[in-house]
């Protein structure tokens, strides 16, 4: 659970988050400082946004650039970047991970809820993305994108419906800008995060009671939930230069969870020796 990298792997790089004070965004961003970058968090809500940025400068003596930003909004990503260019010089990578996520059967959710999901999720994905990316390109300077997709952006998934409409949307635009933009030296990635666990979206997602009806951990073969750094330790590669030469891909990380749900015969984990040993004798019969 420790970092992966050498701790210079990202010197010189700044790096800006979105939803990068709280949650997976504050520690993948906490790891980018630890490996030499410069950071630049951007939501909503600056009171927040300025706790999280003294805590990371203390906690790792990195530079934090704190700009609230409603990523629906064009013109505050272009104040981002115009702010964390007036500070740093110039931006070396974006990380798309802010969301909005919550469950509910699609029939009970009014066309306005699904905006929400949709605003934020793509459609601030996309804003970011086109904005740094022309940024980018009209200073002729290597870029790289990450973005923070699900499994369910391949396979869909009821309950979620705006979600996973957003994510395979975020999904489609990682390969198609891979190919476009790879001749201005600008990568696009992914990553297809599991269960890691946080503070105020796994209490929304997985309340007390749904948890323990559901209970996550059975869908997943390696029986824990994912901790922080080791989702860190593969948005750092990703964002590294020792990634120079991996365009278009999206990288799972969830302990199995994906190809065990997909596997038809996978639910006979739950079938005791006993009664493998009952159904051989029963084979042996016929």
């Amino acid at each position: 659970m420790s970092g992966m990298l050498k701790d210079d792997a990202l010197k010189g790089k700044t790096i800006i988050v979105t939803g990068g004070a709280t949650g997976l965004g504050r520690s993948m961003g906490k790891y980018f400082l630890e490996l030499g970058a410069n950071l630049v968090i951007a939501s909503r809500k600056m009171e927040v946004l300025e706790k999280a940025a003294a805590e990371l400068e203390a906690e790792t003596g990195g530079k934090v650039l704190p700009v609230s930003c409603d990523i629906r909004k064009y013109d505050q990503i272009e104040n981002v970047i115009a702010e964390a260019e007036a500070k740093f010089g110039s931006i070396s990578g974006v990380l798309n991970n802010a969301a909005g996520n919550f469950i509910s059967p699609t029939e009970r959710l009014s066309h306005r809820a699904f905006d929400i999901v949709i605003d934020i999720v793509l459609r601030g994905t996309y804003n970011f993305t086109l904005a740094a990316g022309k940024n980018w390109i009209n200073k002729k300077q290597a870029g790289t994108f990450l973005n923070i997709v699900t499994t369910y952006a391949w396979t869909g998934s009821g309950y979620v419906v705006p979600s996973a409409c957003a994510k395979a949307g975020i999904l489609s635009m990682t390969r198609s800008l891979a190919s476009e933009w790879a001749k201005y030296n600008i990568r696009s990635n992914a990553i297809a995060p599991g269960p890691f666990p946080t503070e105020g979206a796994w209490k929304r997602l997985f309340p007390g009671e749904v948890a323990e009806q559901i209970d996550p951990l059975k869908r997943i073969p390696l029986k824990r939930f994912g901790e922080h750094q080791e989702l860190a330790n593969l948005a750092a590669y990703l964002m590294s230069d020792y990634s120079a030469y991996v365009n278009g891909e999206v990288v799972t990380i969830d302990g199995g969870e994906w190809v065990h749900g997909a596997g038809e015969f996978n639910g006979l984990e739950a079938v005791t020796p006993e009664m493998w040993d009952m159904l051989e004798k029963m084979r042996a019969k016929k």
